[in-house]
């Protein structure tokens, strides 16, 4: 029919258009003028019949057509590709002109070969519209994930890999006040990457999550999750897989794919805590097992990119943090048995200290004992391990402190040596559960405890190392004083080991203990317990006090050139380092001279003393000699030398042959060597004649015969010539004309100890023991102090009499008894005795402070009333007795 327009081809039964959204109609064709008509148009073939098109809004690939034309086969195409992209409502969708452009845009990347790789000048075009329209990033980015995501379902791996090219493009383009648009789809994506099932995307996945952890951002994010990410990341870096290469990708990929979560995460406050206890035990455990299975750090393997993820996460550790990114790590530990191998444990806490601040190190050494403290029912092994940690960590830690509670660490550690004693006497370490241990296995936790107890105390500053030694000298027990403190399963052996153990550790204390004051470094608090453990009869608790006195005296290391006695010895080629005796020095040598010489005296007489213990014994008489050098000394120390060879040649002491010979051949090498350090030369002429008579006639009596390995002793009794022997008074008149003779009387005056207060137990010194300053107290003096009036002026013969030491013949005697009646008499007796002598000096004291206190006399001649002492008003304990 003329003027009709021309029919369109009917579709196939079955087959319908979509009907399009309500409100909207579809555009009316123009109408021709009248009188105008369109010629007729032949009728279309029909067509084929087509499959049946689900309904709007999206459809399902476009099925096959077989047998279909090529013009309806283009149209087919075009609309599921428009239902495909999900255009708007209308119908410009049709047209690909009529999309919007950043669509077109963002198609415009994708090559027809993904072989082709990202269109770069497309990608630019892309990139430019993005910076000048930011508003259009969520939208950019949403359909760049939209793309991405079906080109993932159509296993379409190409187009995947260019569209996460084109948004870690973006992403480094964008400014940093625009990046939160595109963020949201970006890390969506990620998670669908992370999710599949391919480990080529997980690569890719990981690479642009690290690249985009590197990004500054200067406007912070409220919403983000990053606990997907920390999950998966975690299980990379425990993936197990055939392939040994594709295996150290896949948990290097793990590794900064952790890294990049702490560095996008540490610093921001209002990101994720990624130092939260169910973070931390992901992620450290996943870094220890690479650094576990890795021994080898090459460059690029698991092992060296997980040291450098470690290092950086505790670098960035605040204070509050320290707690939670260590405790994993000691679960770690725990879990895998790794305390015992000890290298691996040892590394790990080497990484930390060197990683974290150095204000925090203490929190590592207080979280390292408290777990020591929790194994405490461990096996030997495990608890050695913790304890070479702590001391790897303490060599390492150079701050100076072990934190605000210093002397708990050390308590702590004494107390790990106190059980370890009783575990090694009971031969069970957890007796409930019936566990066994060996005296060995013991041993060698000791010997760890003692060591780091030592590099902790040369952390500390001089004055804390005070501190310590005396709160260590306070833990030894002694027995009858301290009974409680060992176990009551070990019984006195418990105690005798742990008087070494700590004598041991106060040893370690004092070896690097550097002071230039002795009064310091030796105070009355810490010399006369620790001289009283001179006296004890375990030989080895005798050289362990010998020693620590030995290491603290000797501030200039000249101990270790004077270490072995010889009559042979040059001091010219010793090179010893000398200073003159400062005014402290003075001060420590005159309070405490007396006392140190009485103890090494008495250590002479014990019979169990052997070559170690004269050896230190001369040690120590050489390193006094040269570190408190002067006149006074040089003749003190003459002196108790002579007197030590009076000792080996008395008949009343029961000394064995070896110990006489021992002493003998101690004092003929100490005067050598003294000879040699400042007295004149006839001295030194009278040393070296008896020296050369003893090698001649008694080499049994010099150093190198009777300190060697097989000493040569006399049969029978010693018998010593008197040419063998030193001379007093040929000593004295070598002295004279000299600098020396000004103090020819000490010299004439022979030294002897005082042994009133001599004690087998370790002690404080108690009002008791004031009785050492040998005051009379016979009860006729005491009377006649009661007689004499009260208004007597105090003289300098009151305070003499008070404290005066009667000595002579006679009262040398008397001690004598007394000395026997401390030895054999009952116990009773020997209280009474010390109870009345106590009450005897109180007495004698309360009449020196009455004359103290007096009042001056009245001008009117009346005695004002008496008033309260002003010692009793303000010190009144110091009286108690």
């Amino acid at each position: 029919m003329p003027g009709t327009l021309p029919r369109f081809p009917r579709m196939p039964r079955g087959v319908t258009m979509p009907s399009l959204p309500r409100g909207i109609n579809p555009p009316s064709l123009p109408s021709m003028p009248r009188g105008i008509s369109m010629p007729s148009l032949p009728r279309l073939p029909s067509l084929h019949r087509l499959p049946s098109l689900p309904s709007m809004p999206s459809l399902p690939r476009m099925p096959s057509l077989p047998n279909m034309p090529g013009a309806p086969r283009r149209l087919l195409q075009d609309v599921c590709s428009v239902l495909d992209h999900q255009t708007p409502a209308g119908l410009c969708g049709c047209c690909w002109a009529l999309r919007p452009r950043y669509k077109r845009l963002v198609d415009n990347i994708f090559p027809e070969d993904p072989e082709d790789g990202l269109v770069k000048a497309n990608m630019e075009k892309l990139t430019f519209f993005a910076l000048s329209a930011p508003e259009k990033l969520d939208r950019i980015a949403a359909y760049l994930s939209e793309r991405l995501t079906r080109e993932l379902n159509r296993h379409r791996y190409g187009y995947v890999c260019i569209a996460m090219e084109a948004m870690e493009q973006l992403l480094l383009a964008c400014h940093c006040q625009s990046i939160n648009l595109l963020v949201e789809s970006f890390l969506g994506t990620l998670r669908l990457l992370l999710e599949a099932d391919r480990q080529h995307l997980h690569l890719l996945a990981t690479n642009a999550f690290v690249k985009f952890a590197n990004i500054e951002e200067d406007t912070p994010s409220y919403h983000r999750s990053y606990d997907f990410f920390v999950s998966r990341f975690s299980q990379m870096c425990h993936t197990e897989h055939e392939d040994k290469d594709m295996q150290d990708k896949i948990r290097v990929s793990g590794i900064r794919g952790l890294q990049g979560v702490v560095r996008k995460t540490v610093d921001d406050e209002l990101q994720v805590n990624i130092w939260e206890p169910r973070h931390m035990e992901q992620i450290v455990p996943a870094l220890l097992v690479n650094l576990e299975q890795n021994t080898h750090c090459s460059s690029g393997s698991p092992a060296e990119q997980t040291e450098v993820c470690f290092r950086e996460l505790l670098g960035r550790a605040a204070y509050g943090h320290i707690n939670n990114a260590i405790k994993p790590v000691l679960m770690h530990l725990d879990r895998h048995s790794l305390w015992e191998g000890r290298s691996f444990a040892v590394r790990c806490f080497q990484i930390i200290m060197y990683s974290i601040q150095s204000q925090h190190s203490h929190l590592v050494i207080q979280q390292l004992l408290g777990h020591l403290d929790s194994h405490s029912r461990s096996p030997a092994s495990v608890r050695a391990g913790v304890v070479e940690v702590l001391s790897e960590a303490a060599v390492i830690e150079a701050t100076g402190s072990v934190g605000p509670a210093v002397l708990e660490v050390f308590n702590t550690l004494l107390r790990q040596l106190r059980q370890s004693v009783d575990y090694q006497l009971t031969g069970y370490y957890d007796p409930p559960g019936g566990q066994r241990t060996s005296s060995l296995e013991e041993k060698t936790l000791q010997d760890a405890v003692i060591k780091t107890i030592g590099s902790f105390a040369n952390t500390l500053p001089v004055y804390q190392r005070s501190e310590v030694m005396l709160f260590i000298m306070g833990k030894i027990p002694v027995p009858g004083i301290y009974p409680a403190l060992g176990s009551p399963n070990t019984g006195f052996e418990g105690s005798r080991m742990i008087q070494v153990m700590l004598l041991k550790s106060l040893l370690q204390v004092s070896s690097r203990y550097e002071s230039n004051n002795l009064l310091t470094a030796l105070p009355s608090s810490f010399l006369e317990p620790l001289l009283s453990f001179t006296l004890m009869e375990d030989p080895e608790i005798r050289l362990l006090v010998l020693s620590i006195l030995t290491s603290l005296i000797d501030r200039r290391l000249n101990a270790v050139r004077l270490s072995s006695a010889s009559v042979t010895m040059e001091v010219s080629l010793l090179e010893l380092k000398e200073e003159r005796c400062s005014r402290q020095d003075n001060l420590f040598i005159r309070k405490h001279a007396q006392r140190l010489y009485r103890h090494i005296f008495l250590t002479c007489k014990e019979e169990s003393s052997g070559r170690s213990h004269y050896q230190a014994l001369f040690t120590l008489l050489a390193v006094v000699s040269v570190e408190l050098a002067s006149e006074e000394v040089t003749l003190d120390l003459i002196r108790l030398t002579l007197a030590l060879q009076e000792l080996a040649l008395s008949s009343q002491e029961s000394l064995s042959v070896y110990n006489r010979c021992g002493v003998h051949a101690l004092c003929a090498g100490f005067l050598q060597l003294l000879s040699q350090l400042g007295p004149p030369p006839p001295f030194s002429q009278h040393i070296s004649q008896v020296i050369e008579g003893r090698q001649s006639a008694a080499p049994h009596l010099l150093p190198e015969d009777v300190f060697s390995d097989s000493p040569r002793l006399p049969e029978g009794e010693l018998q010593v010539d008197e040419a063998s022997l030193f001379i007093q008074s040929k000593i004295s008149e070598a002295l004279t004309g000299s600098s020396f003779s000004a103090h020819s009387e000490r010299l004439n005056t022979p030294y002897t100890p005082q042994i009133t207060d001599e004690e087998r137990l370790s002690r404080r010194k108690s009002i008791v023991d004031v009785a050492s300053l040998q005051i009379d107290m016979d009860p006729q003096f005491l009377c006649e102090a009661q007689q004499k009036p009260q208004t007597e002026q105090i003289t300098f013969e009151t305070l003499k009499n008070a404290i005066e030491d009667s000595g002579g013949a006679e009262e040398e005697e008397r001690r004598r008894k007394m000395q026997e009646r401390f030895l054999t008499a009952p116990f009773e007796e020997i209280a009474a005795h010390c109870g009345a002598r106590s009450s005897l000096l109180q007495s004698r004291l309360d009449q020196v402070f009455a004359l103290i206190i007096r009042p001056p006399p009245s001008p009117s001649g009346l005695s004002p009333p008496r008033s309260t002492p002003l010692y009793e008003m303000k010190f009144p304990d110091l009286c108690v007795y």
